[in-house]
């Protein structure tokens, strides 16, 4: 089924967005006249960036800088949350190839065209689009963190199975875990001992057991 990805009529000023935007202050609002007058982007092809940036989720539906706006002031998270906010706005584009920023510009071309059921001429909008961001993306560090929650997100759960396991006992059962217990076990009988005393032992072992 064909769906829309995002696309700039003109692609050329995606980094110079994203480098003001690691300068500049956290605007209370981002507005076109931030657009102009703090990053410097005046041009009336620059004013689909906002939409754009909203697309991304790194502002939300008033204008506002979300969470991951603030994460693009930041040398060391940049790269990653873009790469993050290019997997969430084209999603079906990576679910049709996972390594969709990694083809060659005509494999990337023909997946498009093949999601979006789109023409030559928006394909190849789109594919700009992407790539601009694409660009300044970090999708290594992004699966890595990835797969680091995962990984602290499967501990917790077995960290979680293993204490539930201890609170109801040896006869509880968790998923990977077998329960049978063996005991190898060295009686010392006194050599004086009577009959009730030899049977007052193994009474006590099997009340232990039971």
């Amino acid at each position: 089924m064909a769906t829309s990805l995002p696309y700039l009529p003109s692609y050329k000023n995606v980094e110079k967005l994203f480098s003001g935007i690691a300068s500049a202050k956290v605007p209370e609002s981002f507005t076109q006249a931030f657009l102009g007058q703090t990053l410097g982007l005046k041009a009336s092809s620059d004013r689909p960036l906002i939409p754009l940036m909203r697309t991304l989720g790194f502002i939300d539906a008033s204008g506002k800088p979300t969470s991951e706006y603030r994460l693009l002031k930041n040398p060391s998270s940049a790269k990653t949350a873009i790469a993050a906010a290019i997997k969430r706005a084209y999603g079906p584009l990576f679910a049709a190839n996972e390594n969709a920023n990694g083809l060659a510009s005509d494999q990337l071309r023909g997946l498009i065209s093949q999601v979006a059921g789109t023409d030559e001429e928006m394909t190849k909008r789109i594919a700009y689009t992407f790539s601009s961001l694409a660009r300044l993306g970090d999708f290594k560090a992004h699966l890595s963190a990835g797969a680091s929650e995962d990984e602290e997100s499967a501990a917790e759960d077995d960290e979680s199975e293993l204490t539930s396991f201890k609170a109801k006992g040896a006869k509880a059962t968790v998923p990977g875990l077998r329960t049978e217990f063996h005991y190898n076990l060295q009686i010392h009988l006194p050599a004086n001992g009577s009959e009730e005393t030899y049977l007052n032992i193994f009474n006590s072992l099997r009340k232990v057991f039971q």
